[in-house]
């Protein structure tokens, strides 16, 4: 494996209840990249996050992650190296708890703090973490009282306790309204700028949440990679129209992404 390599998948399939799911999938991403997974309902893209966060064994294939094969490592430990954030993820978190509280208990992959002790490091990094997402004035507020875009920048808070080699974002902004969903996106810009930050890597349906700095985009079609690469290559209107069934237009645009149907006018 190419020491650049954080994650490797070659010709994973995952078979479901008799359906295919995933096909032959083959995809590495590499250290310093940013890479936005695309694709319709029903695609395998929360099916992909599985297995690359090591939830799911695929039915064929290998995966790599952080230069460890699954099904010849311990997979608890390797786990502990990905940071994870989802919405389902929001939901099993209790609603009593601080966003303080929720943020710490990422230091061990937890999903409430009394299960393990912390100093005052770990602390101290909580809090340094919600700075990073621009949610310290509600650290000491319960996370059932924040609201869903508070939510999801306290579990992408959550998900960087861990010091994380790989941090990997299902659909963090299904279900915010506009300014919730602006405020994530330009957190996670501000993330993909950062030098210091693991790769990225972000499940979306739509191109108009694809932070600014993301360099990489994967369309998924059908549980099959129909494109992969460098995301201006990737990112056109031929490939956006095969992945979704619709004839679209895309443009770039100060940093980031729309497209819109070519049957109907072009957005503002």
């Amino acid at each position: 494996m190419d020491p650049a390599e954080v994650l490797t998948l070659a010709r994973v399939s995952l078979i479901r209840e008799g359906s295919m799911i995933l096909n032959r999938i083959t995809w590495r991403v590499r250290s310093g990249e940013r890479w936005v997974v695309l694709g319709p309902n029903g695609s395998g893209k929360t099916t992909l996050c599985q297995v690359i966060t090591l939830y799911q064994h695929p039915s064929d294939g290998t995966v790599t992650v952080l230069g460890a094969r699954l099904g010849q490592t311990d997979v608890r430990s390797l786990r502990l190296r990905i940071g994870v954030t989802s919405s389902a993820l929001s939901a099993m978190i209790s609603p009593k708890l601080t966003a303080e509280q929720v943020v710490v208990s990422g230091r061990h992959a937890a999903l409430a703090h009394w299960w393990h002790r912390y100093d005052d490091g770990d602390w101290k990094q909580a809090r340094s973490c919600l700075q990073r997402v621009e949610c310290l004035p509600q650290a000491n507020q319960r996370f059932g009282t924040l609201s869903s875009g508070e939510r999801q920048r306290v579990l992408l808070a959550r998900a960087l306790m861990c010091n994380p080699d790989l941090l990997v974002l299902d659909e963090p902004n299904a279900g915010l309204d506009l300014p919730g969903r602006e405020r994530l996106v330009q957190s996670l810009a501000n993330l993909a700028d950062s030098p210091s930050a693991p790769p990225l890597i972000l499940v979306s349906h739509h191109v108009d949440e694809i932070p600014q700095g993301f360099t990489h985009a994967l369309l998924l079609v059908s549980g099959e990679v129909a494109a992969a690469g460098p995301i201006e290559r990737v990112l056109t209107s031929s490939h956006l129209s095969d992945c979704f069934g619709l004839s679209l237009d895309i443009e770039h645009r100060g940093g980031r992404w729309r497209a819109w149907a070519t049957t109907t006018s072009k957005p503002l």
